[in-house]
């Protein structure tokens, strides 16, 4: 009876009634009590910076469990509202410190503006926002809508932009030694650049000091909404980009760094930091590598971009591996971005999939051989493979960003099929495959999460509520619920796929850049969820309560 009702406690979801180190009540002039502020603690001298949100009452309350004794700084999220002034509180052994904070209206909310609300606020068409898609893979949309650049102006800003390297930051730019195969070139980019330097000078400040539309928030988070902890770690250095996090069964955080030739092992209990260096393979090549995957050993692979190689990193043994892409596929332009490492066991091999020119390839780990697939070879332009996925039986699946495009490579025959989404030009980034052998999807241009049962090839698809959520992943948990984030709102989304109800969750900081999701499915009912800030350099962990 007493391990029952122990179970039972530790299921139960954090209440008004449970200890608490610090609560409050969050309010403002304007709205009295507030429901949905992200609330923030930072003990001095910490790298981690714990956060809850306010319920239906205004009020906030962080479970003893998580802040630690000593002096903290206070600092909130809520589109419109800064804090009336600085709040620093000291949490004793034991907590209970109490903190009432008040909020005045913002004097610039243009700043607090997610790419997603400047998205929603500019006037145009969806197809004349779109363009700005691409954009938000290296800086804030805040930067183009407080330019003065005119059409002409814009026309060389966006062909200097296309000569850098997607992992490229204001903090860290990399160019490219040359474009992709599939780029499209001549007559049609020079009409798409001029209709995309028109539409970005009519809603930026090029001829005004303010613009001329209503900015547009979106509502705060309410009811499940509210019921959740977060953890962020910052990492030591601002252009560290963890792009992929994963965690393993010990609880190690491993994170493929975007921009420089690192793999982070981060543990979350101590919150130190080993970079484990990835050799230079191509000298002029940008550096950085994009997915990190587990194989069932829990070895990490990663796809290391431009430098043309996948990587084995055996975390038994701290051994290197790598496999550079033979002459033939190793060309200036070849970016190995994605592994699929989860079902080597069937045949020896791996996916991965080659970006400069839609390719993609399965390599024998024992002999070293490489094979290529170009389905979109006859007509490359407009086409852009993205990522490779492995069923049980060790099928390559890959995505079509550049329309709505899922392949199917079979594993004894070679033989290529591709079927269409539902939603057309829906831009199928991301994929992960369950444990019945149904393909997760982010339809990062659709605002949908998509599955494909790869048995019956029959498709479902989930509209996220929130718009401009742009999905570039997704995975499942232990109870069939499916997590993705958002590269635009700072968002992570929580669909029941048994009724379609979605949960999001809004992040404590702007411009997060979600790209890959992990969810850890620990013992007991709830899921963890981690994903890297690729734009603010830290590690985040989300914790539901229910």
């Amino acid at each position: 009876m007493l391990s029952l009702l122990l179970l039972v406690f530790a299921c139960m979801p954090f209440t008004a009634s449970a200890q608490s180190a610090l609560s409050g009540v969050v309010s403002s002039v304007e709205e009295g009590n507030m429901e949905g502020v992200l609330v923030n603690a930072r003990r001095t001298g910490s790298n981690m910076t714990i956060t809850v949100v306010t319920d239906d009452k205004g009020r906030y309350q962080f479970p003893a469990a998580k802040l630690e004794p000593g002096k903290y700084a206070l600092s909130i999220r809520a589109v419109g509202y800064d804090l009336a002034r600085r709040a620093m509180v000291d949490v004793a052994a034991g907590g209970d410190a109490q903190s009432d904070l008040k909020l005045i209206r913002s004097r610039d909310i243009a700043s607090q503006l997610t790419n997603a609300e400047w998205l929603h606020s500019m006037p145009g068409s969806d197809q004349d926002k779109r363009p700005l898609l691409s954009c938000v893979t290296c800086h804030t949309l805040e930067r183009i809508l407080r330019s003065k650049y005119d059409a002409d102006g814009f026309l060389q800003t966006i062909a200097r932009m296309g000569t850098y390297a997607n992992q490229s930051t204001p903090l860290l730019p990399q160019r490219r030694l040359t474009g992709r195969d599939t780029d499209l070139v001549g007559e049609d980019r020079a009409r798409i650049l001029r209709s995309q330097a028109a539409y970005f000078s009519s809603v930026n400040l090029n001829s005004h000091t303010t613009w001329e539309y209503d900015l547009k928030t979106f509502p705060r988070p309410k009811g499940r909404a509210t019921k959740v902890v977060i953890t962020e770690w910052d990492l030591p250095r601002p252009t560290i980009e963890p792009h992929d996090v994963v965690v393993d069964s010990k609880g190690m955080a491993w994170f493929s760094n975007f921009g420089e030739q690192t793999i982070g092992k981060f543990d979350p209990k101590t919150g130190k930091l080993v970079e484990i260096p990835i050799p230079i393979l191509k000298k002029g090549s940008p550096l950085g590598a994009l997915s990190i995957r587990m194989d069932r050993d829990e070895n990490m692979w990663l796809g290391n971009m431009y430098q043309a190689a996948v990587l084995k990193y055996n975390t038994k043994t701290d051994k290197l591996e790598h496999w550079e892409a033979p002459p033939e596929w190793n060309r200036p332009n070849t970016q190995i971005n994605m592994t699929s490492p989860m079902n080597i066991g069937v045949d020896g091999k791996v996916w991965a999939q080659n970006n400069g020119f839609a390719g993609v390839h399965r390599i024998d780990l024992k002999t070293g051989k490489w094979e290529v697939w170009e389905p979109y070879k006859a007509s490359p332009q407009g086409h852009n493979i993205y990522d490779v996925i492995s069923d049980s039986q060790n099928n390559g699946w890959f995505t079509n960003i550049g329309n709505q495009h899922i392949g199917r490579i079979d594993a004894k025959t070679g033989e290529v099929k591709i079927v269409d989404l539902p939603t057309k030009n829906s831009g199928p980034r991301r994929a992960s495959m369950d444990a019945q052998d149904r393909l997760w999807i982010g339809q990062y241009r659709g605002n949908r999460i998509a599955m494909l049962d790869t048995k019956s090839m029959e498709f479902k698809e989930w509209l996220v509520p929130t718009p401009w959520a742009a999905p570039y992943d997704v995975a499942l948990d232990k109870n069939g619920e499916a997590w993705t984030g958002s590269m635009l709102n700072d968002r992570v989304a929580r669909l029941d796929t048994k009724t379609g109800e979605f949960v999001e969750y809004l992040l404590p900081r702007n411009n997060v850049n979600i790209r890959r999701v992990f969810v850890e499915n620990q013992s007991g009912p709830r899921t963890t969820f981690w994903i890297g800030s690729n734009h603010g350099a830290s590690i985040i962990k989300l914790e539901p309560l229910d």
